[in-house]
Order: C-alpha cells, then structure tokens, then sequence
C-alpha cells in the first residue's frame, strides 16, 4: 500500500464500485503489464482489499477495510480515561517500545498506542508476533499500577478477562483463557496478551499491557507454521469484526475490571478469570528452562501463578513456562 501504481489502482476500483475491471483494461489505463496487475491486486489483498476474479471479467472489489479511526474511539470512549490519549500509527516496528517511550516521557495512566501494523511484534518468551497491515488490533495500553512487581501476573490475567468479555459483547464468540495470557477459539489462538513492568525499589513505575488480537485475517494469511494453531475472529464468526467497536469494547471492559482490582484486590479477577479458562482441571505440562513438569492445573496462587498438583501429589506454583494442555482423555 505504499506505492502510487497501489493506489492509483485502488482508485480505479473505488471509482466503479461493485463493477469488473478486466486485467487489460489496467494494464492499459496504469501502463503496467499483467502480471503487474496480479502482482498489485495482491498488495491490496494483502492491506485488507477483498476481490473476485473471474475469467474474461478481470477483477472485482468486493471488501474494503475500515481502518482505525481515532475520531471513532474518541466517541466510543468517552467518560472514560483508558484511551483518552491514543496514538494510532500506520506500520510499526512494536506498539509496545512506542509505548514503553511514551511512559517513559511521562505519559498518563490509560494511554493507548494502535498500529495497523507491526513489522517486529513480540510475544512472550521472545517470540515473533504475526501483526499484518489492516487486519488485526496490535495495541499497547499503559498502566500504572502500585502494586509489587511480584504481583504483575495479575494485570495479565485481568487483561484476560477483559478481552474475552469484550469479544463476547461485540461479537457473541466465546474465547477460552490459556494460562497465563492465550485466547483461544476452537482449540487456536486468537489472541495474545504481553505485559511488560518498569520496576524501581521492588514498585512498579508502569505497565504495558500488549494486546494483539487475530480479528479479521483468513487462514491463507498465516504463514504455514501458524495456519494449524491460529485463527481468526472472522474465521469463527464467517463474517468480518468492527475492529472500531472492538477496541472501544476492549478499553472499556479492562477500565472497569481495573478498577474493581484496585479497589477490592485480586480475588475477584480471579474467580472471573477460573471460571473463563481452559486450563482449569486439565491435564498439563510445563515446558521451561528448568524441564517438564506434568500434572493438573488446580487453581491460582495469589500471586497469579497456575498451580499445578504433581503426578507425586504436590501442589506446585507456576510462575513462568510455555503450558501446553494435554487431551481431555490423557492424564
């Protein structure tokens, strides 16, 4: 979507809307060859443009994207403070070191940074994070809680419960929580939470809550190593998400559960959150940098840890690892 061939043929299509427009008469009319037309075509595809081709006929636009639009959220928002400053970016490298700079320029509590794209997203354990243009929410909230630093897995979990309860309101779809910070629908993530603490004296000074989220992607999207364990919003519903609605639905559900854990503390996160998971009394092993650790996931620590009851009958805290569910009929 960067070049003027792109959008002088993006034009064209909005010009005729609903009609066909043959390969030749693009090639003609942008001074291209053909097979620069496919090649076009598919760079719009690839910012979110859905097309019909057909023999003799040439091309169709049938889908455009709406894009973020910030006068939207603004509306969408309103009365609250989560989102009161949001910065919405065409392509970044990571929504998370924007908003790691803006923290640490003094930026306020609420403060939200959205990029149609990320070129270097991450998840957790240093792992790439798959944010293409036009087609998902890559947004980082910043969060300045006064708790311990100890006591950062729990904004993990509230964040959770709050996408999920979003993504049930906007959409109807219920996502299952994955220890600590997976949403999965049908068995695949949808979406991926990252939280990352600036710490000082044992306090945290700031939060970034990374939130990225699979709304409206196909499955030929995915890179081949993703299309067996990822999915979509769009995939699951069979039509397209308002990522608009989505956000504001997000922002507003992770104000209010933030504000009952900072008045009432982390109980009540956390009887929303094991009511909503998957993990829950199932079958798991813990894969880190210490070995695998099978058991059955039982419940939360205060801290926010998984707690896992051994094979040998101990009930262990989980604070970190990758956690992969076993099946249903295996122990």
């Amino acid at each position: 979507m960067k070049s003027g061939k792109n959008y002088a043929l993006l034009d064209m299509f909005l010009e005729q809307p609903g009609k066909f427009l043959s390969g030749e008469e693009i090639s003609k009319r942008l001074s291209i060859s053909r097979t620069a037309v496919w090649k076009q075509i598919n760079k719009l595809r690839g910012a979110g443009y859905e097309f019909e081709a057909l023999p003799r006929l040439g091309y169709r636009m049938t889908e455009q994207p709406a894009p973020i639009d910030p006068a939207k959220l603004a509306e969408g928002i309103q009365g609250g403070y989560f989102g009161r400053q949001i910065k919405v970016l065409h392509s970044t490298v990571s929504t998370q070191e924007d908003a790691r700079l803006l923290a640490e320029q003094g930026a306020p509590e609420g403060t939200v940074v959205l990029a149609e794209e990320q070129t270097g997203g991450r998840g957790r354990m240093g792992k790439a994070f798959f944010s293409p243009y036009g087609k998902g929410i890559w947004m980082s909230l910043i969060l300045r809680p006064k708790q311990p630093v100890h006591l950062a897995q729990q904004l993990t979990l509230l964040a959770g419960v709050a996408i999920r309860r979003a993504i049930l309101k906007t959409t109807g779809i219920e996502a299952g929580i994955k220890w600590p910070n997976d949403l999965l629908v049908d068995g695949k993530k949808v979406c991926g939470i990252l939280l990352e603490s600036a710490t000082e004296d044992d306090m945290v000074r700031y939060c970034i809550a990374g939130i990225g989220i699979s709304v409206n992607l196909k499955d030929e999207d995915y890179p081949d190593e993703l299309r067996p364990i990822a999915t979509s919003l769009k995939t699951a519903l069979g039509s397209s998400v308002n990522r608009n609605d989505l956000i504001i639905s997000i922002l507003h559900e992770m104000e209010s559960l933030y504000g009952l854990y900072n008045e009432e503390g982390f109980q009540l996160i956390a009887s929303l959150w094991e009511t909503s998971s998957i993990t829950m009394n199932r079958a798991v092993s813990v894969h880190s940098a210490g070995g695998v650790l099978s058991g059955t996931a039982e419940g939360l620590h205060p801290s926010g840890a998984l707690l896992v009851r051994t094979d040998a009958g101990e009930l262990v805290p989980v604070f970190s690892g990758d956690i992969r569910l076993k099946p249903a009929n295996e122990k």
